[in-house]
């Protein structure tokens, strides 16, 4: 008789089943794994956030006023005719909105911009300038026209004046440094403004937040930019990794900023031109409000 010992010895000892269900383990921890990278991955492009800033020395009678800061959404659509985008902006119950600019950056994405501009311009009073993708792409012009027609205010190197509680301000839209070999300066666009309105706070609406000391030298009280996308990649402690000239550590990517004269916000922005992606830096709607 052939003891155990004898035969595991020579012929080793059986397998088990339990192999098996090792393997079966590993790939559904690997598959789980991979399911929560996708997933994270696509909620850094899609899952939409926005945070509060408070802005100081406004004047006493917009106190409380809410600005909803929408930039570089590049075409990209959130639900179909960006309903999602448009539900999300309207729970920020902003008093107004301000556009500023690279709503697109190709011909064919004008078709979304009836259902963004009738959307937005229905939450509350809407106000747009360019960036410099639309006029890259050829069709500002065109598009100014077309947000008319769907009730936005297109500021072309114009302001507006909004009075509220007594007090009045000058909302001044700047045409993206792309535009108009001839338009003017951000500075003789505001000395225009306080020329006209006396000593009036201004809150100026221009794309690039790397213009930031154009808009100190002007004496811009508030500035609303976006631009940079936030630097694309956040990693903590930075600005951002990437500027908007591919530049390593930009600065002034995302937030309030205290400048040499004035203050500025600058949205991390909505969507990307691909092959860009966004990490630790989701679609942003800030809401500025003034105190």
């Amino acid at each position: 008789m052939i003891r155990a010992s004898d035969w595991n010895n020579r012929y080793g000892r059986p397998r088990r089943r339990r192999r098996r269900h090792g393997c079966l383990t590993r790939l559904v921890t690997t598959v789980v794994v991979l399911a929560v990278l996708v997933g994270f991955f696509w909620w850094q492009q899609n899952g939409l956030s926005s945070e509060t800033l408070s802005v100081p020395a406004a004047p006493d009678g917009f106190a409380g006023t809410r600005i909803a800061v929408v930039s570089d959404l590049h075409g990209k659509e959130f639900g179909e005719d960006n309903e999602r985008l448009l539900a999300y902006i309207r729970d920020l119950e902003p008093d107004c909105i301000a556009v500023v600019g690279d709503l697109l950056h190709e011909e064919a994405q004008l078709a979304m911009v009836p259902a963004v501009a009738r959307g937005l311009a229905a939450i509350a009073p809407t106000y747009y300038v360019t960036g410099n993708h639309e006029w890259a792409a050829g069709v500002a012009p065109q598009l100014e026209e077309l947000l008319t027609d769907y009730g936005v205010t297109v500021l072309s190197n114009e302001y507006v004046m909004l009075e509220q509680g007594g007090d009045r301000i000058a909302l001044v839209g700047a045409e993206d440094p792309n535009g108009y070999a001839d338009q003017p300066t951000v500075a003789q666009l505001l000395d225009q403004v306080r020329a006209e309105q006396g000593a009036v706070y201004t809150v100026l609406l221009s794309h690039r937040n790397n213009h930031y000391a154009q808009y100190a030298e002007a004496r811009a009280d508030l500035t609303l930019s976006g631009h940079a996308h936030g630097g694309l990649i956040r990693l903590p402690g930075t600005d951002g990794l990437i500027g908007p000239k591919r530049e390593l550590w930009p600065a002034y990517t995302a937030g309030l900023y205290d400048l040499d004269y004035g203050q500025m916000v600058v949205s991390r922005g909505l969507g990307n031109q691909f092959p860009c992606f966004r990490l630790f830096n989701r679609p942003d709607v800030p809401l500025v409000v003034l105190e």
